[in-house]
Parts: structure tokens; sequence; C-alpha cells
């Protein structure tokens, strides 16, 4: 049990780690201590999809469901970065936030949703728990499967709305 509790408290330290490198690298990108926070906001959906869909399987949360965790929360931001790029871009060229904001939702929902179902139907098999072993990875693959389709399905609403909300000035300066 003591065992159990430590590496518990190891992967809690590990995911919090994880999500400060996942800010520093984006801040760096949109050199803006904004922007990454917006895209931040996935990452509550993807881990209430990947715990309901575990709940939904019958399992338990577990060490391997919580390197599902860890998993998904490099992976979901990858949406989110998509959407608050373009609609960076699209101010930066001087078109007025809300009309960037559909722009960018018409023109980058393909790409949002190709990247998430071609995760998804990678995870698939391994969620399916087929072949020797494959009940020890399961969990993991249910978690990201699970987080990565509600996560994006509901990032296409709450990225936007956060970048309406947040977002007031255009950006500084813009790569075009």
């Amino acid at each position: 049990s003591e065992s159990v509790n430590d590496m518990v408290g190891q992967m809690l330290l590990i995911m919090g780690l994880g999500l400060l490198f996942i800010y520093l690298v984006m801040v760096a990108q949109f050199q803006s201590l904004l922007s990454p926070f917006i895209v931040l906001f996935t990452l509550p959906l993807a881990f209430t999809g990947g715990l309901l869909l575990l709940w939904a399987c019958g399992m338990e949360l577990s060490v391997i469901a919580m390197l599902g965790f860890l998993v998904l929360a490099g992976v979901v931001v990858n949406n989110g970065i998509v959407f608050v790029d373009y609609a960076n871009t699209l101010r930066g060229r001087g078109i007025e936030r809300r009309e960037a904001l559909v722009r960018t939702g018409r023109d980058r929902i393909r790409p949002i949703l190709m990247t998430a179902l071609t995760t998804v139907l990678a995870m698939v098999t391994m969620a399916l728990g087929i072949g020797d072993g494959a009940e020890m990875t399961q969990p993991m693959a249910v978690v990201t499967i699970g987080g990565l389709s509600y996560a994006t399905l509901l990032t296409l609403f709450v990225v936007p709305v956060m970048y309406d909300l947040l977002a007031k000035k255009p950006p500084l300066s813009q790569e075009i």
C-alpha cells in the first residue's frame, strides 16, 4: 500500500512537471502568456473524458491509466494549439476577433478531427485488449481514446469561447 501511494505521488509530480513543460513550450511558440493559458483549457476536458470512458468500461484508475493521462496531456493540447495559432495569424492580418474565430473553426475543423481520429483509431486495438498481456495496457488506451474524443469535440466550442473572452487585444507580432 505504501509503495502504491508512493508511486501515485510520483505520477502526480510527473504530470505536474509535464503540464509545466507543455505550458513553457507553448509560451515560447506563441510568445505570449495568454494563448497557452487558453489552450490549457482543453486539459480538464480531456481528463473528464478519460475518466468517463474508464468508468463506463468498468475499469479502475491505475498507474497505467495515469500514464494514459500523461500521454493525453501531450496529445490533446495539439488541437488547441492548431486553433489558437490560426486565430492569432488571422488577427495578425487585421481580421476582427469573432470573424477570425469563425474562419478558424471552418478552416481548421478537418485537421483537428483528422489528427484526433487517427490517434483514436490507432489506440482501438490496444483498448480492445486483444493479445497476450494486452489487459495491462488497456486502461491507458481507454483513457486516451475517451479523453481525446471528448476533448476534441468540446475543444471546438470551449477554446473559441475562452479566446473570445480572454484575447481582447490582437497579438503583438505574428509571423504571416
